[in-house]
């Protein structure tokens, strides 16, 4: 693919997807998911952020359909009931953008369920929110689940023995951790359905490093990374480039089920949408299963 840009997105009218997350990255994905005709929830925890974002994009793309769906993916009832209005309002559901997430938090947090905050948000939120929301997916048409990995999950590792933290904290490899555990989920999501007949296909993805508030959040407006990010900010492509390899997992109809896109340029930290070689220990296919069985014991929800 050649500088691939959501100009290359072919018409979505009559489409529906859920997003996670109301800025950066995800408001740009509903932003351009709008525009193709898609039908758009942008989900997330706070409900002004999510009318502004809402507004934003209505002013942006005159008639275009997306509106805010509260979920705080740091706890599990919100995300059960989140599902379960979604259920309500509609009876199918066409795609799946795993997107939100927190990075780096100084010191070590725990969700309102006791996951350590990166884990539990960035994965276990999401992993049980696809959960819930099978049901509609299996129903939709070319149903698709994209969950947002990171150049750091080169770095990742799954540790079972210390899974939530709690024996030693340190934010960037229990970030790395909680990102290669999203692309590992996409894979494994893959082989799964193949295996089930569920018809959903999963696709991991990555933004590069990406202009966002996911550092000035995670660490602070005084950490040295968010220093980095606010003195210099060209080494940063903007958040709609970021969002590019989500957007071409999303609705390309070249996008494979199974694999991993990212930039193609400066080691994929920046360009435009590539199909990229996986980590290494993201195709370990025993620890997924692992991983997978474990996710299932700590948000108490199946893939039926």
């Amino acid at each position: 693919m050649t500088k691939w840009t959501t100009r290359n997105i072919p018409p979505q009218h009559g489409r529906t997807a859920v997003v996670t997350g109301t800025g950066g990255l995800g408001y740009e994905d509903a932003l351009a998911l709008a525009r193709a005709g898609v039908s758009v929830v942008i989900a997330g925890r706070n409900p002004r952020k999510g009318a502004e974002a809402v507004a934003a994009i209505r002013q942006a793309v005159p008639g275009g359909q997306v509106r805010f769906g509260e979920v705080d993916l740091a706890n599990l009832a919100s995300i059960a009931e989140f599902a379960a209005q979604l259920a309500r309002e509609q009876d199918s559901l066409d795609l799946l953008i795993n997107n939100a997430g927190v990075m780096t938090p100084p010191e070590r947090r725990a969700t309102s369920d006791g996951f350590e905050l990166q884990f539990g948000t960035n994965y276990l939120g999401h992993f049980a929110l696809t959960a819930h929301l099978l049901p509609l997916l299996k129903r939709g048409q070319n149903s698709r689940v994209v969950s947002l990995g990171s150049v750091a999950a080169r770095n990742g590792a799954i540790d079972f023995n210390d899974l939530q933290a709690e024996r030693s904290y340190k934010p960037m490899p229990v970030y790395s951790q909680s990102k290669l555990a999203c692309v590992m989920f996409a894979f494994e999501l893959s082989r799964r359905s193949k295996a089930a007949g569920w018809g959903v296909k999963g696709i991991a993805a990555h933004p590069g490093i990406s202009r966002t508030d996911l550092l000035p959040n995670g660490v602070g407006q005084r950490g040295a990374a968010a220093r980095v990010r606010r003195f210099l900010p060209f080494l940063f492509q903007p958040a709609w480039q970021g969002a590019l390899p989500t957007l071409y997992a999303a609705t390309d109809p070249a996008a494979r089920d199974g694999a991993y896109y990212g930039p193609d340029g400066l080691g994929g930290t920046r360009g435009y949408p590539t199909e990229e070689k996986p980590p290494k220990q993201a195709l370990d296919t025993a620890v997924a299963t692992r991983l997978w069985e474990a996710s299932q014991e700590l948000t108490k929800v199946k893939f039926a």
